[in-house]
């Protein structure tokens, strides 16, 4: 697949197709058939509520889980955090004590305060509806927790396909994740976009073949992630602007 590179730099619409240039020449054209959606940090404004659970669960157990370390492990499955947290404090992270006390912060801080949607998550939604664009969502949290936090932000029953961490070998930054979600929708990777806020999630995308959208969350996306992404919009709202421009 012809690198898509930020439309405003290298490329161009035309009639509901993504035009992607090279020095001049037509190197492909796509039309898009479906949207693949991130959840958390992207639809849902749960990144916040994990770095308050994790943190303060770390303190429980002794350790101090500072912010740049925590914002290295966004967008990962839960198993391969796991594995960076022994990794940073060695061998006698207590792990399942770890993962006990942030599930009960978690789960007691959405059930106290629930789980607010984006801004922009309603519209970009209304408009995919409206456009009868497929729509999928890959999230790097487990089913349970998955299903959980849609209930909580009265988003149940409102996606066809939810493929989560635990049902992928490999999570994000690999491409495991966007593979089975675009055999799910019945759709060639590179006709669909991808919409994340994580560099692994735009990594994972794009190495899956897919045109990405970053939509920042807790930090800016990597010189990495911004490399491989369509392009780098401010909100969901924008997003849909953008994808309405491709249409």
């Amino acid at each position: 697949m012809a690198q898509l590179i930020n439309a405003r730099a290298r490329g161009s619409v035309k009639a509901g197709r993504i035009v992607s240039l090279k020095g001049g020449i037509v190197a492909q054209t796509t039309e898009i058939a479906a949207v693949v959606l991130d959840m958390d940090g992207l639809m849902l404004d749960t990144e916040s509520i994990y770095k308050r659970a994790w943190q303060n669960a770390a303190v429980q157990c002794g350790y101090t889980l500072d912010d740049s370390f925590y914002l290295t492990l966004l967008g990962q499955p839960n198993p391969a955090c796991e594995a960076a947290l022994l990794e940073r404090f060695g061998g006698d992270f207590p792990i399942p004590e770890f993962r006990d006390h942030w599930s009960e912060l978690w789960r007691t801080d959405v059930e106290s305060y629930g789980i607010p949607a984006k801004p922009g998550l309603a519209e970009l939604l209304s408009f995919l509806g409206e456009h009868k664009i497929p729509i999928a969502v890959a999230t790097s949290s487990d089913k349970d927790y998955a299903t959980f936090s849609l209930q909580a932000a009265g988003l149940e029953g409102r996606f066809g396909h939810i493929v989560t961490g635990d049902q992928v070998v490999n999570g994000k930054p690999a491409p495991d994740i966007y593979i089975e979600s675009a055999r799910r929708l019945g759709v060639a990777p590179e006709r669909c976009i991808a919409i994340e806020d994580s560099d692994a999630g735009a990594l994972a995308a794009k190495a899956a073949g897919m045109i990405t959208i970053i939509v920042p969350d807790l930090k800016p996306p990597s010189a990495e992630a911004r490399s491989v992404a369509f392009c780098v919009v401010a909100s969901l709202l924008d997003a849909r602007n953008k994808i309405a421009s491709l249409l």
